[in-house]
């Protein structure tokens, strides 16, 4: 026999007496509170800066080609202590009766105006030292939105908001493996540059460090030089960075977050090859990806090649 949803009834927890004496008596400021904020890794994939010739003519090779696009993270600049002057992720503190997604949904739609964007956690940075105002626990979200259709906006904390091109590249160190123990070490080179602001470049280098026993990972990271980062966003950065990585080389479905509504299956396979950094075989990422596209009846034209079709996500495969 189904039993329907609204005739199962639970019974409410309640409080003895007892148990509500001892709470009209507990002092929770006898114990030491964080602060707790929600930082976000918003990440896009944008087109790369147009570089017109004198006349303001589009040059005739780049106009054969389709628009190059590369993967671009969010930074802001800090228009106040401590790191005033220094690029951070967009984030902040959780207000009085809010969650911590709520903060992070809050944040991004004041840094972007975004209410709808992939937004999820995907970890928790709290190591002491952190942060020189004191004990303050991070979550961090990773967001994925279309950087291209939104306009960041500039928030009380943060007078400049850009989009830089993010390159990381690695390198190991070191490997000792045995029967129930590893240790690798590996460095990870981090490159943030933005075209709107004369090719800044921030850089930091960062060690990693997985340690395994009986099979069980454990993972550590040290930043070992940073250069105009705040805080230890250089770490969430590329942890971030991983993250997307390791989603996009599983199904893929993370992605499709950072298209359009409607894209070509070309753009698609740039997007992923963007965010994995390195070159597909169209066959092989098109038999992947079959499945969670829908052609359409429309297509796109200009740019000085053929006709492509266009594509969106096929709803049936993405929520199953």
């Amino acid at each position: 026999m189904m039993i329907r949803q609204d005739e199962i009834s639970m019974d409410k927890y309640i409080m003895s007496e007892e148990e509500q004496a001892y709470l009209a008596g507990y002092d929770i400021s006898a114990f030491d509170r964080p602060s707790v904020a929600a930082d976000m890794a918003v990440f896009s994939i944008m087109e790369e800066k147009k570089h017109n010739d004198p006349e303001n003519k589009r040059n005739i090779d780049n106009y054969r080609k389709d628009p190059l696009k590369q993967l671009k993270i969010l930074l802001i600049k800090r228009a106040s202590f401590p790191y005033k002057n220094a690029w951070a992720l967009p984030g902040g503190f959780c207000r009085m009766g809010e969650s911590v997604l709520e903060t992070a949904r809050r944040e991004l739609c004041e840094e972007t105006g975004v209410a709808d964007a992939y937004l999820r956690p995907f970890d928790i940075f709290s190591e002491d030292g952190r942060d020189p105002r004191g004990w303050i626990i991070s979550h961090a979200f990773l967001a994925l939105i279309n950087g291209e259709k939104y306009r960041v906006h500039e928030g009380t904390d943060a007078w400049e908001a850009r989009w830089f091109q993010i390159e990381v590249e690695s390198n190991e160190v070191s490997r000792q493996i045995s029967n129930e123990q590893a240790q690798i070490e590996r460095t990870y080179s981090l490159h943030l540059t933005c075209e709107d602001t004369n090719n800044l470049c921030l850089t930091a280098t960062i060690k990693q460090h997985k340690s395994y026993e009986q099979y069980h990972e454990t993972v550590k990271y040290e930043i070992l030089d940073c250069s105009g980062l705040a805080f230890d966003h250089a770490r969430i950065i590329l942890c971030a960075y991983l993250e997307l990585q390791k989603e996009a080389g599983n199904d893929g479905t993370i992605v499709f977050d950072l298209m359009p509504e409607r894209f070509t299956l070309t753009e698609l396979q740039r997007a992923f090859e963007s965010v994995l950094g390195k070159p597909l075989l169209v066959a092989n990422f098109r038999r992947k990806i079959g499945d969670y596209v829908l052609e359409t009846d429309d297509i796109v034209e200009g740019a000085g090649h053929r006709p492509a079709k266009l594509y969106r996500r096929n709803v049936e495969r993405f929520y199953q």
